[in-house]
């Protein structure tokens, strides 16, 4: 793969920056010499409610990243509904709004989506040109967090919206599954029925059973790849709007958690039924949906236009992630 133009020089103003990907960012755009310019609730350069500083830091930037937004790895209660909701759209809008304002706008905006948008998929994968949208709550958040990035007429600015598969690397989603495969409890989680409430029907938050024995597809990115394809989109102007950043070689849930399981050398690992899932989402706040929904998700995009991964296979992945072996 040859990069048609260098890395641009100036700030890279990066948006929700104590975030997993945030803190790997930092450091990989500070190596290339690159200035960042930070922006967070707090712990950052600039704070989300001073909008004067975010104009001045967005006014000359060569690169905005936003990746703002509470975790949807919670209890879609109202409350958290609502946080989830107003995090990504009040500060895309920010970034926005700055980015209307400057003198010299930035080239090139790459704000997170997700690839929970896509319906959940069993039969085919979904790529930028021929997934298919899919229902309820989580796609509404992304539906909505990709049209604040493109509502704005911003000539000047290229969009990015960077629909990221379960990024792997040190933490993350890896820390809890790594602790749970070693007390013997990471087996394939099984799909199956559940009571649905009206209320949660209506809010769209609850997982129809799907593909059963573990089988859902299990699309994933490791985290440099994610920085990499950063710098990519940055040097290849072709590209734009939605841009699917996931391995080419996605799995299912079965074979993910037995390569965790044969990475860190843990021979049991029974499945894990629905019933036994959901009781378990309710005592640690979270929801089955995070891993029962099938997500096959193709970077078609970024495939075309060269893209080569650093770890297009999922065990290379997974070892770094674990740091049991350094394989790059």
């Amino acid at each position: 793969m040859t990069d048609p133009t260098p890395l641009a020089s100036g700030p890279v103003v990066i948006g929700g920056s104590t975030g997993f990907m945030g803190q790997y960012l930092i450091p990989h755009l500070q190596s290339a010499g690159r200035e960042v310019i930070t922006i967070s609730r707090s712990g950052a350069d600039i704070s989300w409610g001073d909008q004067a500083a975010i104009d001045r830091a967005v006014d000359g930037a060569s690169l905005v990243i936003g990746l703002a937004g509470k975790s949807v790895n919670c209890r879609y209660t109202p409350e958290n509904r609502a946080a989830i909701f107003r995090s990504r759209l009040d500060t895309t809008s920010s970034l926005s709004s700055a980015i209307a304002r400057a003198a010299s706008p930035p080239p090139l905006w790459i704000n997170s989506s997700t690839a929970t948008i896509y319906r959940h998929a069993e039969e085919r994968p979904m790529t930028e040109s021929s997934g298919e949208i899919g229902t309820g709550f989580s796609v509404e958040v992304a539906k909505a967090w990709e049209r604040a990035l493109f509502a704005d007429d911003l000539p000047h600015t290229r969009r990015v919206a960077l629909r990221s598969a379960i990024v792997l690397g040190h933490g993350g989603v890896l820390g809890p599954l790594k602790n749970l495969a070693r007390l013997g409890l990471g087996g394939a989680q099984h799909d199956g029925r559940w009571p649905i409430s009206r209320a949660r029907r209506a809010a769209g938050t609850a997982h129809r059973p799907g593909a059963r024995r573990g089988r859902q597809r299990f699309s994933w990115v490791h985290v440099e790849d994610i920085a990499r394809i950063i710098d990519f989109l940055e040097v290849t102007p072709t590209l734009d709007g939605p841009v699917n950043a996931a391995s080419p070689n996605p799995t299912d849930n079965a074979d993910f958690m037995a390569t965790v399981r044969r990475v860190l050398g843990v021979r049991i690992g029974p499945p894990m039924p629905r019933w036994m899932l959901e009781l378990g989402a309710i005592a640690i706040r979270t929801e089955t949906e995070l891993i029962l929904k099938s997500r096959w998700v193709i970077p078609e995009k970024l495939t075309v236009a060269g893209f080569e991964f650093a770890y297009p296979d999922l065990e290379d992945a997974l070892r770094e992630s674990f740091d049991l072996e350094r394989v790059r």
